[in-house]
């Protein structure tokens, strides 16, 4: 799993790279800009993979926690939502970074 993890990461940094590499005028900005919005749209893809997961394996810690001592349900409750909270958070900033490779990019306005 560690490996599809580092090779995903150096495939984004890769497409990043040859999609800001070239200049506005040429003639390849149409793949430039296919490339950009390919990344913009593995950003929103990953992001969203990796904290469905991650709120899977959260969720049934806490009801596996809650089944096995419901007298700290309250406990358990707050501390899953607080790290819902924050897991989803990582799934908006996958959000704005494929907003600012879509809008603040000189090859689409």
């Amino acid at each position: 799993m560690k490996k599809v993890g580092v090779l995903t990461v150096l495939m984004v940094m890769g497409m990043a790279t040859v999609a800001m590499a070239s200049e506005g005028g040429t003639a390849a900005s149409g793949a430039n800009l296919a490339l950009i919005c390919l990344a913009a749209a593995l950003s929103v893809g990953i992001a969203a993979l990796g904290c469905g997961i991650g709120m899977g394996h959260g969720i049934g810690g806490a009801c596996s926690g809650i089944a096995r001592n419901p007298e700290a349900s309250g406990k358990i409750t707050v501390t899953m939502i607080i790290g819902l909270a924050l897991i989803e958070s990582l799934t908006i900033y996958g959000l704005v970074i494929s907003l600012i490779l879509l809008f603040a990019n000189p090859l689409l306005g």
